[in-house]
């Protein structure tokens, strides 16, 4: 089993790179691979609870993240200066993650097999 981890930097409208990033992150899943989930820069505004991208003519796919748990995704993770830099806690997100720090960032990406940034 390899160890994948998909760095989320982009905000989730706008681009199709959150889709793609979340898609991949599915995918890997779906073959029993270990799945490191970080969103960090811009991608934090994926797990802002209340998107209503509806509005602006996209699609939702901030309810996919729900799904994470059902495919086995268990490491989640949110850069907390991301976090910081945009004035949100955890309180503001709409699934748990687990906080890390920038050392513990290049720790997770210097273990793992194949990394991936969108």
């Amino acid at each position: 089993m390899k160890t994948l981890t998909f760095l989320a930097r982009q905000a989730p409208f706008g681009s199709s790179s959150a889709k793609a990033c979340l898609d991949m992150v599915l995918a890997s899943a779906v073959f029993e691979q270990q799945v490191n989930y970080v969103f960090m820069d811009d991608g934090v505004w994926q797990l802002v609870r209340g998107h209503a991208p509806e509005g602006i003519g996209a699609k939702n796919v901030m309810a996919a993240l729900q799904a994470l748990e059902l495919y086995g995704v268990e490491h989640i993770y949110a850069l907390e200066e991301s976090l910081t830099e945009r004035q949100l806690t955890q309180a503001h997100l709409q699934i748990p993650v687990r906080l890390c720090s920038r050392a513990e960032l290049s720790a997770l990406v210097q273990s793992s097999d194949v990394v991936t940034a969108l």
